[in-house]
């Protein structure tokens, strides 16, 4: 069979669809099902499109599909293509984010595998009250300073002055759902506020759709609380439950920067597909993103190395 321009409009098709919605995701309406979510939390899997069109242009000999395969080659490179890894830049902190599961098995050996990378910050989720005391002695020698609110916690090589909860609850949620803090911290250069929080999880069912009402609305009391911080440099770490792409995120990604490492996927443990766990800055920026190895938890633990703005 020879090659032609008449064969393969099918795969021509679909590689157009995967351009279109790799360029334009919010296209695709929310909804009840809140389908628009769905598909920018696993934005960057649209590439699995291009194999699937490559091998279809060859197997019918389709001019047409071989050069609509470079429709989202481009797409997808021109999106994520800076966020493949690097060598990274200056940095002034390391901080790392985790959630480290309400059923760790092992918090001592947890955190000792975060405090090898040498972090000034170490932000964790979902702590238990029984788990609290394990995670303090075991990072007391290297980190002297910490503040739990809730099932959040910050632990820090350097002075923390102040810290308090802040209230990210979605309605109908009582007051011990406390997933939330800020605290002030004395890094040698200034004092920066650093957040920590967890917000709610989302489900996927066949009635519901990709259910993110709880997330979406404690999104919006986050973002709330960092756009009226008055301190000028930022530091956000948590688990938030959604990728930097889903526009449920948007309260906080219109007020802090995020790490634009999409490909450091941090959920679930065993094969991550998703980052959902963040690092956010305001008056900085996130030099390098990186997973770390798996613990004791279904999450990925994150580092990130942040260049402070100038003063």
């Amino acid at each position: 069979m020879r090659w032609s321009w008449r064969r393969g409009a099918v795969p021509a098709g679909l590689a157009g669809l995967a351009a279109f919605l790799l360029a334009a995701p919010a296209a695709v309406p929310g909804g009840g099902g809140h389908l628009g979510s769905l598909l920018e939390t696993f934005l960057p899997w649209l590439c699995l499109v291009i194999p699937v069109v490559l091998e279809a242009a060859l197997l019918r000999r389709s001019f047409v599909a071989l050069l609509a395969v470079l429709l989202p080659v481009v797409a997808w490179l021109g999106l994520f293509g800076g966020a493949l890894p690097g060598p990274g830049a200056a940095y002034d902190l390391t901080v790392v984010q985790h959630n480290a599961s309400d059923e760790n098995p092992d918090p001592a050996g947890t955190a000792r595998a975060l405090a090898k990378v040498g972090p000034d910050l170490i932000a964790l989720e979902e702590l238990l009250p029984e788990a609290v005391d394990t995670y303090a002695a075991t990072l007391a020698p290297q980190f002297p300073h910490h503040v739990v609110h809730g099932t959040v916690g910050l632990w820090s090589k350097h002075p923390i002055l102040a810290a308090r909860a802040i209230d990210i609850r979605p309605t109908g949620v009582g007051e011990d759902w406390n997933r939330g803090l800020r605290a002030v911290v004395r890094l040698p250069a200034r004092d920066v506020a650093v957040y920590v929080a967890h917000l709610p999880s989302v489900r996927l069912g066949l009635r519901a759709g990709f259910n993110v009402t709880r997330r979406d609305e404690s999104a919006v009391r986050l973002g709330r609380a960092l756009s009226a911080e008055p301190l000028g440099t930022v530091v956000l770490l948590g688990d938030l439950n959604s990728t930097v792409d889903d526009r449920g995120l948007r309260p906080v990604t219109a007020v802090l920067t995020p790490a634009r490492s999409d490909l450091a996927f941090s959920w679930p443990a065993a094969l991550p597909v998703a980052r959902i766990d963040q690092v956010m800055t305001r008056s900085a920026t996130v030099t390098k993103l990186w997973p770390l190895p798996a613990t004791g938890s279904d999450h990925l633990p994150l580092a990130a190395r942040i260049r402070l703005a100038a003063a």
